[in-house]
Order: structure tokens, then sequence, then C-alpha cells
């Protein structure tokens, strides 16, 4: 199994550990210090080595941060957590923060005492968030104290090794473009702008640069790794050698010269001594290494990751490749939701269904020749009122049956070499309420606006967001999170730039993947949440219009609930949408599917709706 359902929150540890922070406090001359989710890599998915904010509070949530003062300890998190925060850690000892409303900056304005010098590990933020904790202090009469040691560390007695997961080659039949191609369209951008190089740092982005993918993070197939990119063409990479053997090392000789991590400080010095203009992306890069060309010379000039928006805008056959990902994963889909059908109220558990899908997704990737590589997140696997955390993970502790009369959400997802997928259905066990299909019906209208959508170019997440939501606000309801996600190529399952999101200014552009998936969630009752993967791409010219439009194409095929949707509630366009989508859903999975029981369950199951 790929993934564990070992209870990993210990909020009991949380006074002492809090305490023992606070005594470092007078040594290292500050008032407080901030702990937040990220590792040095500033990514989502981080090493045991670096799960600094679970190991302090307990809270094991993907997104949060912790300020910790003399007097108050608060752990910020945003919409998704804040049931499960409540659940997490010892609440005499943390408090909730609002990290979208009132992030910590916000908060210290608001609430720190005059004076207050916080404390921060450099290399755990951004120079994006450092300029505006400095902003914040300067307006209370504080100080940023650089710390040259994380205070954790130190308390961190049996603290994980750092990782050292192999590396693999992306072959161009995945990748779509050589790495020698990517590296020399970055060079002749930075020479273009007068650069010497680009720092990148994040580990995607490495990953994407020069076809590589790695196993240190959980779920996210990219090796811890750091590059510099010279505009002349030459390219560093900063990889542990006890992650490459002699195949991958002659792959990269090619294209790279390949460095110990601990050489990045030198060799970044060196660089910028001589007054070197420095890519480095602000949003990115930990603040300590921006720190180093300064210091040394250089200059650091802000700009976006030269890899982030190619990365983000699939080539053919990274389309392709998802594509087809997503049809072998849907097969498995079909045969596990054939299953869950099957199965009577009050037999299985979370648990048992999340191991379930997995299994089916191994068995299927084998028959198919193309093994499941990974989960690409832990399975949400929530009944009744688990459902309603928007980011549940079961435990053997919170572990239960999933009973006639209630809703089940299921959030998964998986990494084949060829592609990632993220799914989400909901399903009825037994017969359910009026009310949870009436409230299943008005988030499936939100998912058919986005799926429909018909938009010029220019338009970004933000624009798009509202059409996920009218029939809730109807109603008078909305959800917590994000409408959509960007998804990598056999990377991470949360990528940027793209997004469908209230706060999402990207453009959105052709071959952009993304999650179209609303909610609603009822605390304590019931959730619900409808997710396929959609890409954006040239749309068909519409009849009597006078410019070109852009729409999204889905990838993800997999049957919707029938029973749980009011066909009155739907319009007459949505009605069409959801039954031509049960149509193409059953052409295109029927002839990977070989079991009679499961085929005829897709048969039946992609029914056409009538009123």
């Amino acid at each position: 199994m790929f993934q564990s359902f070992e209870v990993t929150s210990s909020p009991q540890f949380g006074r002492d550990r809090a305490t023992a922070l606070r005594e470092s406090f007078d040594a290292l001359g500050i008032d407080a210090f901030l702990v937040p989710r990220a590792d040095e890599f500033n990514g989502e998915y981080v090493p045991a080595c670096a799960e600094r904010l679970a190991w302090l509070t307990g809270f094991t949530g993907s997104a949060g941060v912790t300020l910790v003062t003399r007097s108050q300890a608060v752990v910020f998190v945003d919409g998704r957590y804040v049931t499960q925060l409540a659940e997490q850690v010892d609440g005499s000892v943390f408090t909730g923060g609002d990290l979208v409303n009132e992030p910590p900056h916000v908060w210290l304005v608001k609430n720190a005492s005059k004076g207050l010098r916080l404390g921060i590990d450099p290399w755990l933020h951004s120079g994006v968030e450092v300029r505006r904790l400095e902003k914040a202090l300067e307006e209370i009469g504080g100080s940023l104290v650089i710390l040259p040691h994380n205070p954790l560390d130190k308390l961190w007695s049996d603290r994980p090794a750092e990782p050292l997961g192999a590396m693999a080659i992306q072959n161009i039949a995945q990748a779509g473009v050589l790495a020698t191609e990517k590296i020399a369209t970055i060079a002749a951008d930075l020479a273009q702008k007068n650069l010497k190089a680009a720092l990148i740092a994040d580990p995607s982005s490495v990953a994407w640069t020069f076809n590589i993918r790695g196993a240190d993070v959980p779920h996210t197939p990219h090796p811890l790794a750091r590059a510099l990119v010279y505009a002349d063409g030459k390219a560093d990479l900063f990889l542990d050698k006890r992650k490459t053997g002699i195949e991958s090392e002659a792959y990269l000789a090619q294209m790279c010269a390949q460095l110990p991590p601990s050489a990045l400080a030198d060799k970044l010095a060196a660089v910028s001594s001589d007054g070197g203009r420095i890519l480095v992306d602000p949003d990115l890069t930990s603040y300590g290494l921006a720190e180093i060309i300064r210091k040394s010379g250089g200059q650091v000039v802000e700009g976006n990751d030269p890899a982030k928006l190619p990365r983000a805008v699939k080539n053919v056959v990274e389309i392709n490749g998802s594509a087809a990902a997503h049809l072998q994963d849907g097969a498995a889909m079909v045969e596990f939701l054939c299953w869950l059908a099957q199965t009577k109220p009050g037999a299985v558990t979370e648990i048992d269904v999340a191991e379930k899908l997995e299994a089916t997704r191994a068995r299927v990737g084998q028959s198919m020749q193309n093994p499941l590589k990974d989960i690409s997140f832990d399975t949400i696997s929530g009944a009744g009122e688990h459902a309603a955390i928007m980011h549940y993970r079961v435990t053997t502790e919170s572990n239960r049956k999933l009973e006639a009369g209630e809703l089940f959400l299921i959030d998964s997802g998986a990494q084949y070499i060829n592609g990632t997928t993220d799914i989400t259905r909901t399903v009825g066990i037994g017969t359910v309420s009026e009310e949870h299909r009436r409230f299943f019906t008005l988030v499936l209208k939100g998912m058919i606006q986005i799926s429909t959508a018909r938009f010029p170019k220019g338009t970004r997440g933000c624009d798009l967001d509202p059409l996920a939501r009218i029939a809730l606000w109807r109603a008078g309801a909305d959800f917590g999170h994000g409408t959509g996600h960007g998804v990598g190529s056999y990377l991470s399952v949360h990528e940027g730039p793209q997004r469908i999101s209230r706060l999402s200014t990207q453009e959105l552009l052709p071959g952009m993947i993304l999650s179209n998936e609303p909610g609603y969630y009822r605390p304590g009752a019931f959730g619900i949440r409808i997710e396929n993967l959609i890409y954006v791409r040239d749309a068909e010219a519409i009849d009597g219009g006078d410019m070109p439009m852009l729409g999204f194409e889905t990838l993800t095929f997999c049957p919707i609930d029938r029973s749980l949707v009011i066909p009155e509630l739907l319009t007459h366009d949505e009605l069409h949408w959801f039954n031509d989508y049960h149509e193409r859903t059953r052409e295109a999975l029927m002839p990977l599917i070989h079991d009679r029981d499961v085929k005829a369950w897709l048969e039946n199951a992609t029914l056409p709706l009538d009123y």
C-alpha cells in the first residue's frame, strides 16, 4: 500500500514542545517564532524530516503555519482544514487562525505587542513572505530576526534522516520534448534579458526541465533538487549522487554537471561574485538562497521561474499521455464502483474502501502494462459526517463503516508514468434523503457550467470561478475551497500557476490541465464533491460569433451517481451534457473492461436520465 492509515497526529505533545520552543527565545533574542508547513524546497508534500508543523502542533494538513509567541500560539489554516485543525491540536495550547483573510503578517499588525522580535528560519520562507513580514513588523516597531538555525531541529531528538529516493529518467515518449531543448530555450531567454543564470528552486521545475523524476516525498515523483541554468546553455544540477546510478548519471552528463546539494551555496556565491544578474522566483525560492546572491555581490532579478509556465502548458505528447492514463484510471474506477455498489451497507469501512481502490488501480495497471507508480495524494475516504471534512484522512482511530442512508465521498488519484489523475465521486449508500440529492444536483450544475464554459483569450481562473458557485449561491450556500487546481504531467497533483479560484489571476492557456471540483459541506452531517480533470483547448467556432474562444476538454471518464440527480433541477443543456458525458464514458471504457458483471454495471450506470 502507498497509503498508511496509522494515526500520525500527536497533539498530546503540543504543550511540552511549545514550552520548550519558548524556552529557547531568550538565547535566540526573539519574542516569537514562525513555523510553516513548507520545507526548504517550499513544497506541498514534504519528507518526514521536514514535518516540523506536525511535530510541534499535531496538525497534519498540507497547508498551514504556526506563530508561537511568548503567550500565544496560533495555527493559521484555510477553509479546507478548519474542522481537521480542531480535531488534531490541543485547543488549550493552540488557537486557530485564518490563513486566507488574516495570515500571520496581517495578524501581527492587529495583535502583536509593540517591538516584537520575530524569528524565522530563512530557508523555510520565500522572499515574498519575508517582505510581508518585514512590512508588518515595521508598522508595530518590531523586527525580523534571521536565525542561524531552526530551534525546532535541536528539540526534535528523533528527527528522521533526509530522503534518498532513486532518480529515474522521464523518457521522450512521455516528456515530448528533450531536456536539452528545454535548457536551450531557458538559456536563450536568459541571454536575451541580459541575465547570467536562473536559479531553479522548485523541484517540480527541476524534474520537468531535466526530464527526470524522483521518490523523495510522498505521492509527488520529483527529486528534492535545485539547479542553475546559465545563459551560455550550461547547467548545474544539485542532486545527491546517492540518488543516481550509472545510467542516470550518464544521461545527466549530456546536459549538466551533477553536484552535491551542499555545493549550491558556494557555487551560487561564485556565480554572483562578479555582480552577475541572477533570475530568482521570489514566490518559490527561499530567502536564504537569495541572500547568498546579494551578499556575494550579485544582483537578484526577481521574475517567474522559467520552467513554471512551460511546465503548466502541456505539449501534445503530455496531453495524449494524460488522456491515456485517465482511461486506464477510469476503468479501475468503474471496477471499484461496481464492487462498492454490490457491497451491503454496514459491511465495509472507510479504510476497506480506500484499500480496495488502490488494489484495483494496481491490478488494472499491471494488466494494462502501465503500472501504478504511486497514488497522487492520500485518498479521502469519508462517509457521512466525515465527508464534510474537505481533506479528511481516515485513520485506524477515525475509521467507520459506510451505513445506509448516507453519502460517501471518495477523492483519490494515481501516478502513472504517462500522467497524473485526480477524481472525486460522491455516491449514495442505499436510499438517501431528498436534501442530499438536492445539494448533489446543485454541485453537479456547477461542475457542468465549468465543463461547458466558453471564454475569450485572456480569461483568468478568477473569472470562471463564479460559474461553479451560482447554483449554490442561489440556494444560500457555497463551498470553502477553490473550484480547480493545476495538475502536473506525472508530477505534482497540485501544480501552479493555473487555478480556478477567487484569487487566481493567471491567464488560462491552451494545454493547461486543471481540476473541476465544486462541492458542498455541512459540518457534522454530510459532504459532496464531484471532480473531473479538464484541459484548456481552442473551442469550436460558435455560430454567429465574431471572435475565437477557448474551452475545456474533459480528461476524466467515470460515471456520476445517477440516483443522486434530480433531473428537474437541471436545464435542458445541463441534462444533455450529463447524458452525453455518460454515453462517452460508456463508449470509452467498455472496451477496457472484461468482467461481465462490471460491464453490466457500467451499462446501467450510464443510462440516460429524463425529466
